[in-house]
């Protein structure tokens, strides 16, 4: 069952295969997630990830880890703050910030930072979840 302040951490990272895939599923084949010669005339000097890739890490976490199987996912705040590169690792921070038992519901502060340096913020959010099994 979560509980308010309950933290919970993931690590990760993509590849370039991974961020072709996503340009590929999403048809958002902007050139500085996927041209080198581009990216490095841009103020990142490489491609980037996209960002809503790096926070589909949630859904998984959310539907799969934590809390599990049966979560469904309500509500999703972004703030992307600073570039992700692939092939870097990166951990998922996720805190129970409130617990509402009687609607089975959760909200959790969703956090990703560059793995090792722990104030390098890359993306900041806030979820709001549902899961009558683990939520009660």
């Amino acid at each position: 069952m979560l509980e308010n302040g309950q933290t919970y951490s993931y690590e990760f990272k993509f590849s370039q295969a991974d961020v072709v895939a996503f340009a590929n599923a999403t048809g958002d084949n902007n050139p500085v997630h996927l041209d080198e010669a581009f990216a490095a005339k841009t103020q990142f000097k490489r491609p980037i990830m996209h960002g809503m890739l790096s926070a589909s890490l949630f859904s998984k976490v959310f539907g799969t880890l934590f809390p599990g199987e049966g979560t469904i996912y309500l509500k999703q705040s972004l703030n992307f703050l600073k570039p992700m590169y692939v092939d870097t690792d990166y951990v998922a921070e996720f805190i129970v910030k409130d617990v509402v038992k009687d609607k089975n519901r959760a909200v959790i502060e969703t956090i990703i930072k560059q793995k090792g340096t722990p104030s390098f913020v890359c993306t900041s959010g806030e979820a709001t979840i549902m899961n009558v099994d683990k939520i009660k």
